[in-house]
């Protein structure tokens, strides 16, 4: 008996000892899993513009862009290259602007060593035009995008889309923006000198393993890769002057994984303006924005002259203490440094009417189709290239709702269309939430509704996508497809892809 009460005494002591090792590691990765570069960060590199992209006018009056799709080698830090890969250029690409009515071609030559493709975000255009993993450029092509521009002025951007291969070549720097100009936004009193009172403001996290990114993952994280530090238009620690009263930031959330809270330092209220398909009817006060990956918004914030300001993003405002943890949501940053010159150009107030906004109406919707989102697939299904997962005619309008089945927090984002978010949580839509939107944040748990138009044309056989544009959620299968097909018409056939199986269409889910 003594002999067996040493033993239980050892082997309590070592299951403590183990308890105690046990749940410090478990301390460490919970505190050392909040990032904050908020206050801390020297603002030492003036912000980088992306250049205007030239362009040529046929004869037909069709506007002519060339990307090429290139590896380089950009030093975010002095003396310390990164291998990366841009358009035209080392790291990200040019700005495209193009205005609504005319046309526009775009020449894509890959001169990477792998395929990829280059998807024009938030555009409305044909699906054989969309860029999407059904149109690969291979390493060495090159691939031709025509189509009119037909939708208000807007800020939208373009990135690759292979499929099972986005977020990887995202972060290696391969985005840009695509901004859209019509007849009411150059006729409003708006901050509009690209690069002076109107900034692109790109948000990338990265994170360095040397000199060269670092694209791990937490193992406790359910978003994909987080990074620690911020890029602005490919810049660290970046400040720009300015010189107007007011200054427009198209602000886009080009990271692959990571949810932003944009604020000012000193929570100064300022008007968002735009959302991702244009222009608010009128402007909005706030304080606080949350953007997802792949959402847009166009704010404006009034300066002082000789005055400083940073903006911020802070921790989310709701989700759970876990995903909220490893997931960063409790992380904060310290993103752009505006600095204001002494004496300021004086702007025109902002317009209280910025004008009608062209939304579905859901009281038209012919039938509701719905989707649940978790990380294994949307309504159970892994992406799949050879399958039709929804056949929608053309010209109609339909409720879709979207449930987030509560593995993680997810977003949707649907090809060519500017939806209407209809609810949140059976409630009103915040302000953010009420313009066009083409990607839209759906918590855990949570159920949203969109009124979804489908007005462009129709191709029984070629489909635009829906994935969640947490890119490694969408490179492990949340993602799906639809085609637009005529009145009465059916859904053709899926063209053979390599990654995917090819199935009829009368396999598929019918709607109309």
């Amino acid at each position: 008996m003594p002999r067996f009460k040493r033993l239980l005494l050892v082997l309590g002591s070592v299951a403590a000892l183990v308890s105690a090792l046990l749940g410090g590691g478990f301390l460490w990765l919970w505190n050392s899993a909040k990032v904050s570069t908020a206050g801390s960060v020297e603002f030492r590199n003036e912000l980088a513009v992306p250049p205007l992209a030239p362009s040529t006018v046929r004869a037909d009056g069709t506007r002519v862009f060339r990307l090429e799709m290139q590896s380089g080698s950009t030093e975010f830090r002095p003396g310390r290259p990164t291998p990366t890969w841009g358009f035209n250029g080392d790291y990200l690409g040019p700005t495209l602007r193009a205005r609504r009515g005319e046309r526009v071609e775009v020449q894509v030559h890959n001169t990477l060593g792998e395929t990829s493709s280059v998807h024009w975000h938030g555009m409305h255009l044909p699906a054989r035009m969309d860029g999407g993993p059904h149109q690969p450029v291979g390493a060495g092509g090159t691939w031709t995008a025509r189509w009119t521009v037909d939708q208000p002025a807007a800020t939208l951007w373009y990135h690759p889309h292979p499929h099972g291969e986005t977020e990887k070549h995202v972060q290696r720097g391969l985005a840009g923006m695509f901004l859209l100009d019509d007849d009411v936004s150059t006729g409003l009193a708006l901050p509009s000198r690209y690069g002076v009172d109107d900034l692109p403001v790109i948000v990338q996290d990265v994170k360095f393993d040397g000199a060269e990114f670092d694209h791990s993952r937490m193992f406790l994280a359910n978003s994909g890769s987080l990074g620690k530090e911020i890029l602005v238009n490919g810049t660290l620690a970046p400040y720009r002057q300015v010189h107007d009263e007011l200054v427009r930031l198209r602000v886009l959330n080009a990271s692959t994984a990571r949810i932003y809270t944009f604020g000012f330092e000193d929570d100064r209220a300022f008007s968002l303006i735009g959302t991702d398909g244009g222009l608010l009817e009128r402007p909005a006060e706030l304080d606080r924005l949350q953007l997802t990956p792949g959402e847009r918004a166009e704010i404006v914030v009034r300066m002082k002259p000789g005055e400083r300001t940073v903006l911020r993003s802070g921790p989310w405002a709701g989700g759970e203490a876990w995903e909220k943890r490893f997931s960063g949501g409790d992380d904060s940053f310290d993103v752009l440094q505006l600095r204001a010159a002494p004496s300021l150009r004086p702007s025109p107030a902002l317009p209280a009417r910025l004008g009608a906004v062209d939304l579905p109406d859901a009281r038209q919707a012919v039938n509701e189709r719905h989707f649940e989102l978790k990380m294994s697939g949307i309504n159970g299904k892994k992406m799949d290239m050879g399958r039709i997962d929804e056949v929608v005619t053309r010209g109609s309008t339909q409720l879709w709702t979207l449930r987030n089945g509560g593995d993680a927090t997810h977003n949707f984002h649907v090809h060519d269309v500017q939806f209407r978010v209809v609810e949140v949580e059976g409630g009103r839509p915040p302000v953010e939430l009420r313009g066009r939107k083409d990607t839209v944040p759906v918590p855990k748990g949570a159920t949203v509704k969109l009124a979804v138009r489908f007005d462009g044309d129709s191709d029984p056989n070629l489909p635009y996508m829906y994935h969640c544009h947490l890119l490694w959620h969408e490179d492990r299968g949340m993602m799906g497809q639809f085609v637009v097909v005529d009145p009465a018409a059916a859904a053709g056939r899926v063209p053979g892809a390599a990654t995917g199986s090819q199935h009829p269409a009368h396999s598929a889910h019918r709607g109309h």
